[in-house]
């Protein structure tokens, strides 16, 4: 039941963030004489973005389970086995065996573990949380919208060789594609780089805070 409620969550916060970020795309794009063939997205954070904090959405999942927990522990304790695992394991572990999905399904896990949640039945229920995290690598079909991902080329950005094998799956030039993404480095400069039209969603403001 876990999984069918968030996967009903993320589908309906997607298809908002969507329509807004389309609208926002239109709205900046201008008017171009190259005519745009293909949009690529990053996910995380610019397509889907959780409403809450990490803690407190574990926190509300946990209270489904009868756990009381803290969400400002829940959260320092989710950064500190992400961290860990991201350099353990970077790029999801796609080079030791592992991939998106046991990926944040480990980080889950430690997580809640780490603020005394032992019952190895828990944990498992609670790992489904993954869930949220783990979609965001599988938008790409649910959108119909050409996919690549880090974990896919193998590297993370802003890796150039991401946007290069994301060029050569939209069959098109650079000058006819454009990428919208959050980070100023990972997504803004890599895919100018290469002459793509890059596109900087700063919704926190954040560049200008500097």
């Amino acid at each position: 039941m876990l999984q069918y409620r968030f996967a009903f969550y993320l589908i309906t916060q997607m298809e908002h963030e969507t329509n807004e970020l389309f609208d926002w795309l239109l709205h900046n794009w201008g008017v171009m004489r190259t005519p745009l063939r293909w949009v690529l997205w990053d996910i995380k954070d610019t397509l889907l973005r959780v409403r809450f904090s990490v803690g407190e959405q574990y926190c509300k999942e946990a209270e489904q389970m009868g756990l009381t927990l803290n969400p400002v522990e829940v959260n320092s304790a989710f950064r500190q086995a992400y961290k860990s695992y991201s350099r353990r394991y970077p790029n999801y572990g796609k080079g030791q065996g592992l991939n998106g999905h046991s990926w944040w399904t480990a980080v889950v896990k430690d997580t809640f573990s780490s603020c005394g949640v032992q019952d190895s039945t828990l944990l498992q229920t609670l790992s489904t949380i993954s869930i949220i995290t783990f979609a965001m690598h599988r938008i790409g079909r649910y959108l119909k919208i050409q996919k690549g991902s880090g974990e896919e080329a193998g590297v993370a950005k802003p890796s150039l060789l991401i946007f290069e094998q994301a060029l050569k799956k939209c069959g098109v030039s650079a000058a006819h594609v454009a990428h919208v993404g959050d980070h100023y480095i990972n997504d803004y400069l890599a895919s100018r780089s290469l002459g793509i039209h890059g596109f900087l969603l700063d919704r926190d403001n954040k560049l200008h805070s500097v």
